[in-house]
């Protein structure tokens, strides 16, 4: 969030509150990432008829949860692997600061997916067998993100899963919980005409966008990373690379509203995205210019900005 502190002297971190601390440790910068998904969701299925309050509603509270669930194990696994130091640039990790205790954190990873479990029992009840797979499935993927014997963050692979997770997953499950609330609870498969190509062309929009907000975050890192030995892709393929993956995502993102727009049955109003380009332009200038914390930590800031703005007006062209 834009009022964190940042790596510095342990003076300055001990001043900040416990209360503060938790704050930091859920990442509000980051909830963009969850919400976004599923306000695209809601969009489709307002503009098919197909909307229902309830479901609805339980997919964003289920979707946030699972972000900042994912954000307390980055954060306690990161510092467990050595990943997160004192050289470390961006925003401040709570665990490798002392802010809050290791086992405190780990606890309230836990109980954050816990919580996301009890949500999703009713969106389960609706979506049948397919949610059951896909939740558990996010859960586990949210630890193992940095956690477990195999941390697929640590080993490149952390773009792809914030990609269908966050991006694919996200918004075509939330259309799917809509259109099954409708039939009978518990379907063992999905129900017919509930996984639209719509739901899913869309959900590359945002998954682009999304994705684009690790990219910027890795970016950051590649140093420190390299040393600690996560291998994140940008510390893979490197900047400049990394910087061509990030214009393509956007390119990606601004090109679905034409797919959308090629359609009989849907109009210019699908273009409202591109009002959110200006804004995806400007930090991506900063993204190709910048490789220190000082620009890419407000980048990263601004790149989620573009991802909530996209989403809303995404959202409203497809209601329309």
């Amino acid at each position: 969030m834009s009022d964190d502190l940042e790596s510095g002297p342990m003076s300055d971190v001990a001043q900040v509150s416990r209360r503060r601390a938790w704050v930091m440790a859920a990442r509000p910068h980051t909830l963009p990432a969850g919400a976004s998904p599923v306000v695209v969701g809601v969009g489709l299925a307002l503009g098919a008829g197909t909307f229902r309050a309830l479901p609805a509603l339980a997919a964003l509270v289920g979707a946030l949860l699972i972000q900042i669930g994912a954000n307390f194990a980055n954060d306690y696994y990161d510092a467990m692997h050595g990943a997160d130091t004192d050289e470390r640039e961006g925003f401040t990790r709570v665990t490798q600061a002392g802010l809050i205790e290791p086992s405190s954190v780990k606890r309230a990873t836990y109980a954050t997916f816990l919580a996301a479990l009890l949500v999703g029992c009713y969106l389960v009840y609706v979506g049948g067998l397919p949610i059951l797979v896909v939740g558990l499935l996010s859960i586990a993927a949210g630890v193992a993100y940095t956690g477990g014997p195999l941390p697929f963050g640590y080993y490149g692979l952390g773009d792809l899963f914030v990609f269908l997770f966050f991006g694919v997953i996200a918004v075509t499950g939330t259309v799917y919980v809509q259109v099954a609330a409708a039939g009978a609870a518990f379907p063992l498969v999905p129900p017919a005409g509930s996984i639209p190509a719509t739901a899913v062309v869309a959900s590359l929009g945002v998954a682009g966008i999304v994705t684009n907000i690790l990219v910027v975050n890795n970016l950051r890192d590649v140093e420190t990373d390299r040393k600690a030995g996560k291998y994140t892709l940008a510390v893979r393929i490197g900047y400049a690379w990394s910087r061509v993956e990030y214009v393509a995502l956007y390119a990606l993102a601004y090109a679905v509203p034409l797919w959308f727009l090629a359609r009989p049955d849907y109009g210019l109003v699908v273009l409202l995205p591109w009002f959110s380009l200006p804004l995806a332009v400007v930090v991506s200038r900063t993204v190709l210019e910048h490789a220190e914390a000082e620009h890419l930590d407000p980048a990263l800031t601004r790149t989620g900005q573009t991802l909530a703005l996209y989403a809303v007006l995404f959202a409203a062209g497809l209601a329309l």
